[in-house]
């Protein structure tokens, strides 16, 4: 496919800026897949390049928590390897499975995360009590959500941090350095999938993952720097930008119908 160095350049600003939103709530998809749209590709190639732009992201986010001292991944072999399975278990139910109704579920769920967050202002703010022990969270939790990053995949990063804090009482900022380890490994899951396909615009993938990898810098020194203050508002707008992402497009979805009911109550 050829694309102009204009075009490239654009794809080039919207993956930095996406790069480090990604690694401070994720969300990033959300500038990222409808930018490859606009430069022409199929859906298909468009999915599978993001897919390709969000793993060197994530990696470098990754990169920089680990050499900050943030994380340890040699602690997190069990985690990494059920994310991984749930990955890789999800990528291959896509290719049989309509993964449609989760269009449907999801937006509630991010609705409710960001109520939690501006509902009880000081959560994630330090450890709390686990809640899950480690081999469960990791059974559970990793497999279940790596699961949904390769059968569908909005909000993984926020439905990461958000499990870590609430059930492995970590706070904000720990939650979302290892977040972005787990992140990478259903990344990379969900890639091989599409790298099977054979969709991906490695052009315009590569010059999206140097810009993605430099915001992901950015942005986890940000949140090293800030923590929970940083991460809060935009682990909120992240949760209401995607829940409005997917609602908007689907003018029959059930939280359409739910707005409308509640605001002919007080029509």
């Amino acid at each position: 496919m050829e694309v102009g160095l204009d075009i490239l350049a654009a794809l080039f600003g919207v993956s930095l800026i996406a790069g480090f939103v990604d690694s401070i709530a994720g969300g990033g998809g959300l500038l990222t897949v409808p930018a490859l749209l606009w430069a022409g590709l199929p859906p298909a190639a468009a999915i599978a390049t993001n897919k390709l732009q969000a793993c060197f992201g994530s990696f470098s986010a990754s990169v920089k928590f680990v050499r900050e001292g943030e994380v340890d991944p040699r602690g997190m072999k069990g985690m990494i390897a059920c994310a991984l399975i749930g990955g890789l278990a999800g990528a291959a139910v896509l290719q049989v499975v309509d993964a449609s109704i989760l269009k449907d579920a999801i937006p509630f769920l991010l609705v409710g995360i960001a109520l939690y967050l501006l509902l009880s202002p000081k959560a994630g703010d330090v450890d709390a009590h686990r809640r899950l022990g480690e081999g469960a969270f990791a059974l559970l939790v990793c497999t279940g959500i790596g699961f949904y990053d390769g059968i569908f995949g909005p909000g993984t990063g926020t439905f990461f941090t958000m499990a870590f804090v609430a059930l492995a009482g970590f706070n904000l900022r720990k939650a979302t350095a290892h977040t972005k380890v787990l992140n990478f490994t259903s990344n990379i899951a969900s890639l091989l999938g599409f790298l099977a396909g054979g969709s991906i615009v490695w052009t315009i993938g590569l010059v999206m993952a140097v810009g993605a990898c430099l915001g992901a810098q950015a942005g986890a020194h940000m949140v090293i720097r800030n923590g929970a203050r940083i991460v809060r508002p935009m682990l909120v707008a992240a949760s209401i930008a995607i829940t409005v992402r997917l609602v908007w497009s689907d003018p029959e979805h059930p939280m359409r119908h739910a707005v409308a009911w509640v605001a002919g109550l007080f029509g």
